[in-house]
């Protein structure tokens, strides 16, 4: 039987020259609980990827933005799924959010990136902010 493959979007928020990390919540599956990410979710039928992002982030953090930039596609493949990721950078104006589903969050320079302890599916996008920023 072949894995469920899930397609989702994540937004590397930028605040004056730093990056927002959150926190997952514990979780059964040990590979993601409490694992830091960038925010963001599963991409929705029939929902563009800049709707799916713009979505989340109103759900995840009670924050609207404008402006999306593609920053690059992660394949990932965990023990129970495989995931598409659509990574953004999105330049946000404050610093002011809500979190309804993490438990942490952190605003982390590029020098801080390594700071935390990354979800797997992550990375790729942590090599690239240290990169191109």
């Amino acid at each position: 039987m072949s894995k469920k493959r899930i397609e989702v979007v994540a937004a590397v928020l930028k605040n004056e020259g730093e990056f927002l990390a959150v926190q997952r919540a514990p979780s059964k599956l040990d590979y993601v609980s409490e694992k830091w990410e960038f925010p963001g979710g599963k991409v929705e039928a029939g929902e563009t990827l800049v709707a799916a992002i713009t979505r989340e982030l109103d759900e995840e953090l009670r924050i609207a933005v404008t402006e999306p930039k593609f920053l690059l596609m992660v394949e990932h493949s965990y023990p129970d799924f495989d995931i598409t990721m659509h990574c953004f950078v999105i330049e946000v104006p404050t610093r002011e959010l809500e979190l309804t589903e993490h438990i942490d969050s952190r605003w982390l320079s590029k020098d801080q990136l390594w700071d935390v302890d990354w979800a797997a599916a992550d990375i790729p996008a942590v090599e690239k902010l240290q990169s191109t920023f």
